[in-house]
């Protein structure tokens, strides 16, 4: 497989071939040629990835752990975890069998993402495995991307536990009608806690509450 170069660009100098090429074969490629699948690297990857981005967040926030947890999980699902394989351009490499070669799906790509990091993390060690998570996810994490958490929800109970009133209000909005552009601003007893901007009034709203929930960790 035609991997090694993928690698090499992001400064990742493999040893084990052989176990890469694992984290890239699906159960049906596996059962074919009667080799190993990527499952077993996929539980390893998994940990991994829990263990990079949990110190992430409890190093740059001050939130509490259920509020972690909500706000992780939407950076390690499986629609985020098959947004950066193709990305990154991952998906090329996986070995499907015949019949799964048409039906590569966001779940098989997900599960490759950590496959790749387990064995990434058994060849290179955890501090490699470690800076190649924090150059594909945390830059999204930096912009404020939304593939899970519903952050209205969330600064929606942080407020009632404080009993405050919240509001979300228009700002602005330009652009054609077919591809308009949206400013937001949540409000919290008369004050601008967060603004977003967005291709919906929805998704800036969501920006919107996770700029408020941004300041309030800090």
């Amino acid at each position: 497989m035609d991997f090694q170069k993928f690698f090499i660009d992001r400064g990742i100098k493999l040893k084990n071939l052989e176990l890469m090429e694992t984290a890239f074969t699906h159960t049906s490629y596996a059962n074919e040629k009667h080799i190993k699948s990527y499952e077993r690297l996929e539980f390893l990857g998994d940990a991994v990835l829990e263990l990079v981005t949990s110190e992430y967040f409890y190093l740059n926030t001050n939130l509490e752990e259920g509020k972690m947890s909500k706000i992780r999980a939407s950076f390690v699902c499986e629609n985020a975890l098959a947004s950066y394989a193709k990305e990154i351009g991952l998906n090329k490499y996986i070995r499907a069998g015949k019949g799964q070669k048409n039906n590569v799906n966001d779940t098989i790509i997900a599960d490759v993402f950590e496959s790749v990091l387990g064995a990434i993390y058994l060849d290179c060690g955890f501090l490699v495995a470690k800076k190649y998570v924090e150059e594909i996810i945390i830059p999204h994490i930096k912009k404020e991307d939304h593939y899970l958490v519903d952050y209205k929800s969330l600064l929606q109970e942080l407020v009632q536990t404080d009993k405050k009133s919240l509001e979300y209000r228009l700002v602005k909005e330009w652009g054609p009608s077919h591809d308009k552009t949206f400013t937001m601003e949540v409000v919290i007893d008369d004050i601008v806690y967060g603004v977003g901007v967005g291709k919906s009034k929805k998704e800036a709203s969501q920006k919107a509450a996770y700029d408020a929930i941004s300041k309030r960790a800090k």
